[in-house]
């Protein structure tokens, strides 16, 4: 009997694979043996493709770059950056990394520091940049201006995914009358978790307007 030949494993495969298994374990679970049984193969058939873990983690940040640019174009419609409207183009695309971030369990820290493995997001972010030096920002001023936005969207995630009810999971999420229990003797301190780990969408869009609004202050002209 010839036996049977194993398909080949490619990188798109385990990038796959491993995207799936963290929606199940969460990153701290997300381990190279682990993606290994989830694809039916040995751990070292991995090493062929990914030297080490943060090699992994940076192909799927950058497969999840490339699914929200892909989504993007493919939802068509009225594009901001068309229209020059730079506002627009700043909130539309901090809303739609923030929806990208949290298709994923711990998708904000998947995204945190990654060094994209390929160009696909370089005709985006050239094209957002243009849109701001064309209304008016120095090159500098749009690059802080974008970097800016960015980092709080990552880092509101990050907070966002670890606090709030985990629909991945079933988890909750931080139990905010517990805290302010706690915090009796300090009415203040807590009445702000109130406001802090509940209803994480306002919240997000609060604060996206009190960044655009410090960035045409202070950057635009």
């Amino acid at each position: 009997m010839t036996p049977k030949r194993t398909p080949k494993l490619d990188r798109a495969q385990v990038v796959d694979a491993a995207l799936r298994l963290l929606d199940q374990v969460g990153l701290d679970g997300l381990t190279l043996r682990a993606i290994a049984s989830e694809l039916d193969v040995k751990a070292p058939a991995l090493y062929w493709h990914f030297k080490d873990k943060q090699a992994l983690l940076d192909e799927m940040a950058t497969e999840m770059m490339r699914r929200m640019t892909a989504g993007a174009t493919a939802a068509g419609g009225d594009r901001p950056e068309r229209d020059g409207d730079w506002r627009a183009l700043y909130l539309t695309t901090m809303r739609t990394l923030r929806a990208e971030l949290l298709r994923h369990r711990d998708g904000a820290k998947v995204y945190s520091g990654a060094r994209f493995t390929d160009t696909s997001y370089a005709a985006g972010l050239d094209a957002s940049l243009r849109v701001l030096t064309e209304a008016g920002f120095t090159l500098a001023a749009a690059t802080r201006a974008w970097y800016t936005a960015y980092s709080y969207t990552v880092g509101y995630v990050i907070e966002e995914q670890a606090m709030a009810p985990n629909p991945f999971d079933g988890d909750e999420g931080y139990d905010v009358e517990a805290r302010a229990e706690r915090l009796a003797a300090h009415p203040l301190a807590a009445e702000a978790g109130r406001v802090m780990f509940q209803d994480f969408d306002e919240g997000f869009e609060q604060g996206l307007a009190a960044v655009l609004a410090g960035v045409e202050a202070t950057l635009l002209g």
